[in-house]
């Protein structure tokens, strides 16, 4: 079995990789798009693979057994470099120019152990304006023995003189139901924690798998929802209080906003189109979001989505976290009326 074959779910990517191969019609770069943990790192290690595996039949590249696919795997080879930005003090994670003139050196040197090299820069979206421009130049002017494979999230977030001098291959969610499946055949969990993971996951496999490996990442998810549902019941003194702790962790701040989102968005999408399970995130909540979608007007609901995106907004921003947070918690509704 081939290492293409143990990718789920973007069979039309690896399609298009795989013909380029085969017809020797390989672009000097590449873009893969998609929502983090879609499977974007998973598609350009493999394809760096396929272009340095040394297996004997060329249907069964890259075989993931070969001493060049093994030491891609664990991100050892010599001539397959990965670069990913730095993470600040507040865990903003950036990717600097030293980092891309480091790889430009090496990248200049002659391989070692394969015919060509290849770049892998995860996570592009993050390169700061003086990163973007000097990457410019090796894309302008790219080795003649160089594959280079970015990541990011969309190709709308790079400069368009990036992005246009690219192939660009764009992973979308997997469907809910693949994941699942997945889960359970492949990674062995169980069913019903599956079906929770799957949702969860929004279409993004690693991400789910993520999840099935770190039981810690869920135990914080409850945490934060619990905090969620104590400043729902909150008089404003209280929700001035649950405030002032939140804002004494900023670097957590955004993660757990975005858990606040995807509530919310499921409870838009119940008191909008009467929808349940099918299309929601926390299939784990239902009950609870049925109460609250019952017990609100979706104009409130909607507001409360709207709000919370506002205010990671400020948050990227740099904005004032205790003020953004005061003001996020005072325009939430109130769930002392709502059954339980």
């Amino acid at each position: 079995m081939s290492e293409w074959d143990k990718i789920i779910g973007h069979q039309w990517a690896v399609e298009v990789l795989q013909t380029a191969i085969k017809h020797d019609r390989v672009g000097h770069a590449y873009l893969i798009t998609g929502p983090a943990q879609v499977g974007k790192g998973t598609l350009a290690r493999t394809f760096a693979q396929a272009l340095n595996c040394t297996a004997a039949e060329p249907d069964e590249r890259p075989c993931g057994r070969c001493r060049s696919c093994t030491l891609i795997a664990a991100g050892r080879h010599p001539d397959v470099k990965t670069v990913t930005g730095q993470a600040s003090g507040r865990g903003k994670v950036t990717l600097k120019i030293d980092q891309i003139r480091q790889l430009q050196s090496e990248l200049n040197l002659t391989a070692t152990e394969t015919h060509s090299k290849v770049a892998i820069v995860d996570g592009f979206e993050t390169a700061n304006q003086n990163a973007a421009n000097a990457f410019l130049k090796t894309l302008e002017e790219p080795p003649g023995d160089v594959v280079l494979i970015l990541t990011a999230t969309s190709a709308e977030t790079l400069l368009p003189t990036i992005s246009s001098r690219c192939r660009t291959i764009g992973l979308r969610p997997l469907p809910t139901k693949l994941v699942e499946t997945s889960l359970v055949e492949r990674w062995g969990v169980e069913p019903a924690a599956a079906r929770v993971l799957a949702h969860l996951a929004d279409g993004r496999l690693g991400r789910a798998v993520t999840l099935a490996e770190q039981p810690a990442i869920l135990e914080e998810r409850s945490l934060h929802l619990d905090q969620l549902f104590e400043a729902l019941g909150q008089s404003r003194v209280g929700r001035f209080a649950t405030a002032e702790k939140l804002a004494g962790r900023p670097e957590e701040l955004p993660a757990i906003l975005q858990l606040w989102l995807g509530y919310w968005r499921d409870l838009v999408l119940i008191a909008t189109s009467g929808r349940e399970a099918g299309a929601l995130c926390n299939v784990d909540q239902i009950e609870r979001l049925i109460n609250y979608a019952r017990a609100w007007p979706a104009e409130i609901i909607l507001d409360s989505l709207r709000h919370t995106v506002e205010a990671l907004w400020q948050l990227e921003r740099n904005a004032n976290t205790r003020l953004v947070m005061e003001n996020l918690l005072l325009t939430y509704p109130n769930s002392q009326s709502v059954p339980a």
